[in-house]
């Protein structure tokens, strides 16, 4: 028998690792954003009649790991909420792809959405497809942190030198926790990455490596933080305080309070309780200094004093309202101060209760309120009809030198601005749009603005809940999505 010398062997073995590595990566398709070229995550690749789908990650990478396609042209039909394919099949968005393991195919898109679409921040297989495709990833963890596979409702606060973050009800691949999850993250610019590339998760877990509870209640019930934000106690110490609610599911809350975030223990404990006044309503709390004293805006329309002392007492609470002080809001009978000529007296009020879009809307409806007298008439400012959209945050923008509203009406998100944090908010315009799918409780990063604040980011959570939604998207459904928008991008311009 011949032997075969050590060199023809080393190059046949190098050899079988190349054609193995070759036929281990599958035939993937990026689809990027026709305008920046960057890759836009959540966007459907489907055979015709839906018989296969696939869905971009977060680079915008879709791994076709499908054997029955392997080496044949396929028809694709390419869709994403906020963007349009324009190549045209069966009178489909569609394209025809030649599907071969260890190629790849680049398909351009073409934002609808005034924002931009970059990335999922949490749950499983963020960049799963990058991965499978032998593609890099910006982010440490690109498969699972925390054991996260879902999660509801972000809050977040610089805290200590970090970024703290705090979430709703969390789901993993085998528990839950429905008493607050957390996490910490690096600043940009010490330590942590550029907001437009990624965000490095670190959670607080227990000792299975789980997302822990992080308010844990003695009582039973879901237990969801509204607001989130800082205040020094009485020995001048910065202390990280949430205002939450304890509720049975979606019934309204059984207990409602401050709690502080115990550093040592790596939780937070209730501190004092609060009046039963209203549902749970998720706040993200702004700072504004007038005539001197300094104030916590829990909502646009609610605030407290920046005072430990403050917090705790129900009294030092005040709405801008137009309801009788220390009264709450009575959908049936609503008690609305008016001066002797008739006239509303809206006004700040202690120990008062705010009054929401939809309950303006329906006090417009009844004659019992003026349409000018209205906080949040919210209108489309391309259209001039009523959005139905709700307020979720307000920040101050430093480019615009205004303050800036973003509120939100079942997957759509809107864009606002007034003089004062209060408002009136008048004209709004949509710059994110869903096809019959959920985008609720959104918040900006003020943290993140770039540019001198012409550039913002928002998330929020992207979930079949709540909407007309026939199936959930899988991976992405009740996770957050992070956006950014340019506030001097022309289409918003010529609307604002």
């Amino acid at each position: 028998m011949n032997r075969l010398s050590p060199e023809y062997m080393r190059a046949f073995f190098f050899l079988c690792l190349e054609l193995a590595a070759h036929a281990a990566t599958p035939f993937w398709v990026r689809v990027i954003d026709s305008e920046t070229g960057r890759g836009v995550p959540l966007v459907q690749l489907s055979t015709p009649r839906d018989a296969i789908r696939f869905w971009t990650d977060s680079n915008g990478v879709a791994a076709i790991d499908d054997a029955a396609m392997e080496g044949r042209d396929v028809i694709f039909t390419i869709t994403s909420h906020g963007y349009e394919f324009p190549e045209r099949i069966f009178d489909e968005p569609a394209t025809r792809l030649h599907v071969q393991a260890g190629t790849h195919a680049e398909v351009k898109i073409r934002r609808v959405n005034i924002a931009e679409r970059l990335y999922r921040i949490t749950g499983a297989d963020i960049y799963r497809d990058s991965l499978v495709a032998g593609l890099p990833v910006p982010i440490a963890h690109p498969l699972l942190e925390g054991g996260v596979t879902g999660q509801d409702t972000n809050i977040a606060v610089p805290y200590q030198g970090k970024l703290f973050w705090c979430y709703g009800d969390t789901f993993g691949l085998a528990a839950a926790i429905f008493s607050v999850s957390c996490a910490t993250s690096q600043s940009p610019g010490r330590g942590g990455l550029d907001p437009a590339t990624g965000i490095n998760l670190t959670y607080f877990v227990d000792d299975r490596g789980f997302s822990r509870a992080m308010l844990p209640l003695p009582d039973p019930g879901l237990v969801w933080i509204e607001g989130l934000f800082t205040v020094k106690d009485d020995t001048g110490r910065e202390r990280l305080v949430a205002t939450y609610t304890r509720q049975p599911g979606l019934e309204p809350p059984t207990e409602r309070g401050i709690a502080v975030f115990d550093d040592a223990a790596g939780k937070f404990q209730p501190l004092a309780q609060l009046p039963l006044r209203r549902g749970h309503k998720s706040s993200h709390p702004f700072q504004v200094t007038e005539g001197g004293v300094t104030w916590w805006y829990l909502f646009p329309h609610q605030r407290v004093r920046d005072n430990w002392g403050a917090l705790t007492d129900p009294r030092s609470y005040e709405s801008y309202t137009c309801l009788e002080p220390g009264t709450k809001f009575d959908a049936a009978q609503p008690r609305l101060e008016r001066r002797p000529d008739g006239s509303l007296l809206c006004a700040w009020k202690p120990d008062t209760d705010r009054i929401e879009a939809s309950e303006e809307r329906r006090l417009i409806a009844r004659g019992l309120l003026k349409q000018e007298d209205a906080m949040f008439p919210l209108r489309d400012a391309a259209t001039g009809a009523e959005t139905g959209a709700t307020p979720s945050c307000v920040t101050w923008n430093a480019y615009r030198k205004k303050w800036i509203l973003l509120a939100e009406h079942v997957g759509s998100v809107y864009y606002a601005e007034s003089d004062a944090p209060i408002g009136p908010w008048n004209r709004a315009v949509k710059i994110v749009g869903h096809n019959d799918y959920n985008f609720y409780n959104v918040v900006q990063h003020p943290f993140f603005d770039a540019e001198g604040g012409r550039v913002i980011y928002f998330e929020a959570t992207y979930t079949a809940q709540f909407s007309g939604a026939k199936e959930q998207t899988p991976r992405y459904d009740y996770n957050q999505i992070l956006y950014r928008l340019r506030l001097d991008d022309p289409h918003l311009v010529s609307q604002r």
